[in-house]
This record gives structure tokens, sequence and C-alpha cells, in this order.
């Protein structure tokens, strides 16, 4: 069973990101607190009622490739509930109005995806990256791609991917190998393999739109070649409506460890000829575009972390609440086994980071939206930073949390937990893949240490720890203690922080050694600051309890981490040549 987060995601919103402070100051609009909080009900509602109980039926199914045809079909029901879905609006929610979005923030967005994700996250995987397209193609796309593509992926009816990837070229994008060539009337043939493409073939929609990484004939060689184009499943006619099949076919499903009911696809473009597709911004400019939706899409899936973490949390919990096993003193015969101090350690465990996690990914998307819609350019430019920032913090340190929690779930449920009908194993099978896509963490390490860290010359990431002392000096005697942890925290990681952008400066190797240690120290202060800045202000005794728990077991990591920082990293160096 699933219940939505609907209290914890409001709190999250209210006392801690300050939504509701933003909505009296008008910077949304005549967007009123009563209208967020309906949209987060009938939200959940649709969550827990129409994607929840697929959940099981997309793992235990999966999808299924007609080889004759090159077509996917999606587990029983899912192509009825993504029509419910479209048809409900959910999918135009923080869109541009001027292509039929309902122009909210991205605060509300990420809310609703969070109750998507938690309900079915290979169900939400196409909602999360149709948005990610929109988002790119509505920043680098001509008026007329914009035209004839939004309005029908902003209202759902056609879903979009993100076509990076291919068999040579994990990661490392300048090595793409895809073709473009220029067709003499505006558009370009695409041939080329892609592979790991969520949702690249699928029965749900009548049309899906490929965002395709490609070189054209003269591109230079590595990163600064490559160029970003639109390719459809089928090609438009003059009215917009889908026409002629595209050269594009789906022509394998990847079997994976999980997230079975999304289709991950194998396509090859131009086996006839080339794919027709329309190049979106610059020739060769299109990682700079491609960008503007992984980000979105980095943001999103650290979200996905703490909905899946927060599905195996409940899970859990009612587990522990039900099973009797073992005497206590004082007790007649078994007790329920949360009221053993390790179980309740473990689910204490999975509600903190929870917590913290999905503060951090709020924060963010506060951020985000406060770049878009502050009227001082000053002020747009200083959220933007924060945002940037925040992002490869929210992605990496919320799916490392979501897999830490998603295996104390499955620890919880002792061997039941390993047994694949309680459903506990499907979490930690889901959630295995988040730290892995939309950029490793260790690449997130790395572009919070390379990218992240300078902005500014470093007075953004100064100034965040400026903000974060603010905090610890505004909690009251009922966490004093996490005050003074928290302001201890602080100093080491300003002092880490130097330290990093010293070696950024002078191209030291231990920056890169450090910058995972480094990222998971920042990760603690920020989480701790934000669910300790909710917790004085709502007031709510369980929850400043919670933070004391997480600033008492994981916060007090901070010091051991950056001694990690300065000292360690230096040893990876030297010992790698053990590894042989």
């Amino acid at each position: 069973m699933y219940t939505p987060q609907i209290e914890d995601i409001k709190h999250t919103l209210n006392d801690i990101v300050g939504l509701e402070g933003l909505l009296e100051s008008g910077v949304f609009g005549d967007l009123s607190a009563d209208l967020v909080e309906a949209i987060l009900i009938e939200g959940g509602k649709f969550a827990s009622e129409v994607i929840a109980p697929l959940n099981r039926v997309g793992d235990e199914h999966g999808c299924k490739l007609d080889t004759q045809t090159n077509t996917v079909t999606t587990a029983p029901g899912w192509k009825d509930a993504y029509q419910q879905w479209a048809e409900g609006g959910w999918a135009s929610l923080p869109c541009q109005e001027e292509y039929g979005g309902q122009g909210l923030p991205l605060l509300v967005g990420l809310a609703s995806q969070e109750l998507w994700n938690t309900a079915s996250s290979a169900f939400a995987l196409c909602t999360l990256l149709t948005q990610g397209a929109v988002n790119a193609l509505k920043s680098h796309g001509s008026d007329e791609l914009k035209q004839a593509y939004l309005p029908n992926m902003v209202s759902g009816k056609w879903t979009g991917t993100m076509c990076l990837t291919e068999p040579q070229a994990g990661t490392d994008l300048g090595a793409l190998k895809s073709k473009a060539v220029a067709n003499g009337d505006g558009s370009y043939a695409i041939s080329g393999t892609k592979i790991f493409i969520t949702y690249g073939e699928h029965d749900l929609t009548e049309n899906i739109i490929h965002l395709v990484l490609a070189r054209l004939p003269d591109a230079p060689e590595g990163y600064r070649g490559i160029s970003l184009f639109v390719v459809p499943k089928f090609i438009l006619n003059e009215d917009g409506s889908p026409g002629q099949r595209n050269d594009v076919k789906c022509v394998g499903l990847e079997h994976k460890l999980g997230i079975h009911g999304s289709p991950t696809a194998v396509l090859q473009f131009g086996d006839e000829g080339g794919a027709t597709g329309w190049l979106v911004g610059q020739e060769n400019r299109g990682l700079n575009c491609m960008f503007t939706m992984m980000n979105d899409a980095r943001l999103h899936v650290g979200l996905q972390g703490v909905a899946v973490a927060e599905r195996a949390f409940q899970q859990a919990l009612s587990f522990a609440k039900e099973r009797k096993q073992g005497s206590k003193k004082g007790s007649d015969g078994s007790v329920a086994i949360i009221e053993h101090a390790d179980v309740a350690r473990m689910l204490l465990d999975m509600k903190s980071k929870i917590a913290a996690a999905r503060a951090i990914c709020y924060e963010c998307a506060r951020a985000l939206d406060l770049s878009e819609h502050l009227t001082d350019e000053a002020e747009r430019s200083e959220q933007a930073a924060l945002g940037a920032l925040l992002t490869p913090i929210a992605k990496a340190f919320s799916t490392d949390m979501g897999l830490e929690v998603a295996s104390l779930g499955v620890q919880v449920h002792g061997g039941m937990g390993f047994i694949e009908e309680t459903g506990a194993a499907q979490h930690f099978r889901d959630v295995r893949i988040t730290p892995i896509y939309e950029g490793t963490n260790g690449i997130q390490a790395l572009d919070l240490i390379g990218r992240k860290l300078p902005l500014g010359n470093g007075e953004v990431v100064l100034n965040w720890l400026v903000a974060q002392g603010k905090i610890a000096n505004s909690l009251g005697q009922e966490l004093a203690n996490v005050a003074a942890l928290l302001k201890t925290a602080i100093a080491r990681l300003e002092h880490a922080t130097i330290i990093m952008l010293e070696r950024i400066v002078k191209k030291d190797e231990r920056a890169e050694a450090a910058a995972t240690t480094y990222l998971h120290a920042f990760a603690l202060v920020a989480g701790t600051a934000a669910i300790a800045k909710g917790a004085a202000a709502s007031g709510d005794k369980s929850r400043i309890q919670l933070v004391r728990y997480f600033a008492t077991n994981h916060l007090v990591q901070v010091v051991s981490l950056v001694e990690v920082v300065e000292g360690g990293a230096g040893e990876v160096l030297d010992s790698a040549k053990v590894l042989g």
C-alpha cells in the first residue's frame, strides 16, 4: 500500500523553502496556497489509486518488443493510466501557458513528480523525460519547432526522449559517432545507434519526439562538434498531425536489474537512408542545448531517489509494526520488531535521510524558480548560481540515499525482504539505476568541485556557507545541540572548501580524488540545516526529534569526512597503483 506523503511535502514546501511566503509576495502571480494544496491532494489520489497499483504489474510483466513491427507494448493498464494522467492536465503543470501549460512554478511540478515517482518510478520516468525535452525545446528551439511540437508535448499527447548514449560512448559524449547530413531543405538525415533510451519506443502516445545528438560532416572532433536534432517517430503532416513513419526503429529492449515497466530501447536511426531531423539551436552547440534537459533531469532524478526511498520506508514501517518476533524486558511473549532498538535505528535512518534529501531537492527547485520569476536581474543571477551549486548535491546525495534506504527496507523485512513477493526487493532494484543515469554520482562530484565551487571565484559557495551559519544561529533552545553540531560542521566544511578551491586553481589531482567525499560532507550540512530550519518553523516535536537524530548520528560524520578530504585524497592517488 502507498499513502501519499502530502504532509511531508507541504512541510518541506512551506516550513523549509518558504513557499507560502513566496506566494504572499506575489512572485508567482496569483497562485494561492489553497490551489497548491488542492493539486497535492488530487495528485496524491491519482498516484495512489491509479498509478501505484501498476507498479508491481510493470515489474512482473515488463515491456514487450515486436521484432516484426519494431513496436513496444507496455504492461497491462499502463496505457490507460497514462491517458488518464494526460487528460487530467498533470503533464502541463509547470509548462509555459504560451504552449498550453499551466505556468506553475517548478516547486509545484516537482512535488507532483514526487507523487508519481513514489507510486511507480518506472511509470514516472516517461513524464520526467518529456518535461526535460519540453524545457530544451523551449530554451533552444526555433519558433517553428516550438509551435510544431511543444503544444502536444506539453499536453502529454506526445512524449519526448533524450538520445545521447552510443555503444562506444557512455559518459564520454565526445566519442559520439551518429551522423547528420543536410538534406538541402532545412532538414537533416540522421544515422547511428543510440542505447539506453528510456521510453524510446512505447504504445502510450501517438508520437514520440526524440532529441538526438549527432555530428555534421565538417564538425570538429570531441565535444565541440556535437549538434542537437529533433527526430520525431512520425514526421508531421502540414496540419501538424503525425504522418509518415520516420526512419527510426527500436531494435532491442535492455534486460535490466529494475524499472522493468519502463522500456529502455536500443534505437537505430537511418537504416533506410536517414531519419529526418531538424536542428535545435546552433550547429556544433548541441551539448549546450542538451545540458538544459540534463540539468532538469538531474534534479528530477534526485527527487526520484527520494520518492522510491519514501515507498521503501512506508513499506518497511508497516511491516515493522505488524511483524512480531523476539521479546523485550517486561513484555509477555513476542513484540513488534519496531520495538527493538536496531530496527528503530534503521527506520530512523530511513526517515531522516529522506527528509534531508527531499529538503535539498526542494531548496534547489526554489532557487531555480526564483532565477526565472524575480524581477531584479542581480537577484535572478544569484539564485541561478545557487541552483547550479545545489543541482549535483540534489542528484548525487538523494540517489545515494535512495539506494541506502531501499537496502535498509530489505533489511527491516529480514529474510522476507529477499523474497520478491513482498515487494521490498523491487524498490532496491528500481532505485539502483538512479546513482548512474543522468551523469553518475562521481561525475556529479566532479561537476561540483570543477564547475560549481569556482562560481563567482568561490563567492557562491562561501555565501551559501554563511547562510547555513545564520540558520544555525537562529535555532532555539530545543535545537541547541543541533545548532552546536551544525556550527562545527559548517566551520569544517568551510575549511575543506577553501582547500578544494586552492587545489582546483593548482589543478591538483587531489581535488578529484576527494570530490565524492566532499560532496557527501556538503550534503550532510545542507540537509541538516534545511530540516532543522523546518523543524524550528513548525514546532512539531516529532520533526525536532528527527533532526536531533540526524544531527547526532550523521551530521557528526562531517568532521571525519573533512579529514579525508584534507589528507586521504593523496592516499587515493598513491594507493591506486595496488589495483594492478
